[in-house]
């Protein structure tokens, strides 16, 4: 019995001397600290590949995906009335075959001089989480800053800008416009509305059968759903192959707009050419 207590005793003793001889030292990596920085950069360029991989890959399974077609009734709109609608569908060929827009051939979004946004994407380029309002303008060239709306020569040239263009109120003095995009969740529903007053190119369409509204316009001013709204589903259906419309009458009032809105905050200016033009309606409405 005293043989093993006393055993006991020396197996702890040396247990506290190494412990003892231990302590304030520092554990090192055979063959010096090459290794472990290695381990740590290898580790944080496989947390870099993951991340990029998962924003690179397709939202192949997010609509609107190629095999969609979708249809959103947009317009713009500057001071007191609604402009013309971007014209061409950019689907001619040159004498080579060749497409002439390239925004159109790697996107396939389009329109027939409707007011309507055609969206049945080639690529994924305008699919997904890429079906943004920037896809649409690029096609055609216009420019919608957070300062300034820019039409291409072929679309009319005109310039709307903040600081620069004028509007005349309803006593004839001229007013300052700011630039403003009303996106509505769906075609027949004027009181469903967002508010956008900044990055307006990334502005998503998440759903078929939208409206979206581009204006320069004095704050605080919304001048309702597009003119094609009201006529989206009879649009829609002559693009797609079935029978065009009977009636469209492209001048039926536009729904007054009422309801919540999301407001985001604006971006930095622009400058331009100055321009004066007709007065500003004031609708109800967030």
């Amino acid at each position: 019995m005293g043989k093993a207590s006393t055993s006991k005793r020396t197996s702890a003793d040396r247990v506290a001397k190494l412990a003892a001889k231990g302590k304030g030292r520092q554990v090192r990596f055979k063959g010096g600290t090459l290794f472990p920085a290695v381990m740590i950069g290898v580790a944080v360029i496989g947390a870099a590949l993951v991340i990029y991989s998962r924003e690179s890959i397709p939202d192949r399974n997010v609509p609107p995906t190629v095999t969609d077609h979708w249809h959103v009734s947009y317009g713009f709109y500057a001071c007191d009335s609604w402009l013309p609608d971007l014209q061409g569908n950019k689907e001619e060929l040159d004498t080579a075959g060749q497409l002439l827009v390239e925004e159109f051939r790697r996107t396939g979004i389009h329109s027939h001089d409707d007011g309507v946004i055609h969206w049945h994407p080639y690529t994924s380029a305008a699919t997904g989480r890429n079906a943004k309002l920037k896809v649409f303008l690029n096609v055609y060239g216009v420019k919608v800053t957070d300062t300034k709306i820019e039409f291409p020569a072929d679309q009319g040239g005109a310039v709307y800008e903040e600081g620069e263009t004028k509007c005349i109120d309803e006593n004839g003095d001229a007013v300052d416009g700011e630039v403003v995009v009303y996106l509505y969740e769906s075609y027949d529903d004027a009181s469903n509305f967002a508010t956008y007053i900044t990055n307006f190119g990334d502005i998503r369409f998440d759903q078929d059968a939208m409206a979206v509204t581009i204006a320069f316009v004095p704050a605080g001013t919304n001048p309702g759903m597009p003119p094609s709204a009201i006529n989206l589903p009879e649009l829609g259906a002559v693009d797609t192959g079935q029978a065009p419309p009977t009636t469209i009458d492209p001048n039926a009032p536009v729904p007054a707009d009422s309801g919540a809105t999301t407001t985001l905050p604006s971006g930095d200016a622009a400058t331009g050419a100055t321009t004066t033009i007709a007065g500003p309606t004031t609708t109800t409405g967030g």
